[in-house]
């Protein structure tokens, strides 16, 4: 079974860096299976098409654009993220959407896919996260674990 939790952003424009910074929070948090595979996606594109092929299940954290107030976090699941990524926030989701459109055509999309993502306050230069975003993480984590628990994944939190 191939399982990928995806964290993609750009950790020099403050919240957009939170697909990042959860995927690198969950590692440090919690121990989880080899079978596993959890990706700081950063700002790639197509370089990830290999990483995320046939995978069982692909789940994406990202800062996304929901025009709900900063902070509010959303769960979309299989076919509402192909046409979530429809509407962009950032150059790094053309990346994404190309990724999961390339997936498709080949024939290699993940059978059951998440995104995790997090409206966000700030995209101004800065590697921290916003106080509001920031604080989003235990929330998203959460979440990131509730959809890994739900495919049978075994996580359990470090000591």
């Amino acid at each position: 079974m191939k399982i990928v939790v995806l964290g993609v952003g750009n950790t020099l424009l403050e919240d957009e860096g939170i697909g990042v910074r959860a995927v690198e929070e969950l590692q440090h948090r919690y121990t989880l299976p080899p079978d596993v595979q959890v990706i700081d996606g950063g700002t790639a594109g197509m370089e990830l098409l290999e990483s995320l092929e046939d995978a069982d299940k692909l789940i994406i954290v990202d800062c996304v654009r929901v025009n709900q107030p900063p902070a509010t976090v959303i769960r979309r699941i299989d076919d509402e993220v192909p046409a979530f990524f429809r509407t962009k926030i950032s150059p790094h989701q053309i990346g994404i959407s190309d990724v999961l459109a390339a997936l498709q055509l080949r024939d290699r999309f993940p059978k059951h896919l998440a995104l995790i993502g997090i409206q966000p306050k700030s995209l101004e230069t800065g590697i921290e996260l916003t106080p509001e975003i920031a604080a989003t993480m235990p929330q998203v984590l959460a979440m990131m674990v509730e959809e890994l628990t739900n495919f049978g994944v075994v996580v359990t939190e470090k000591a």
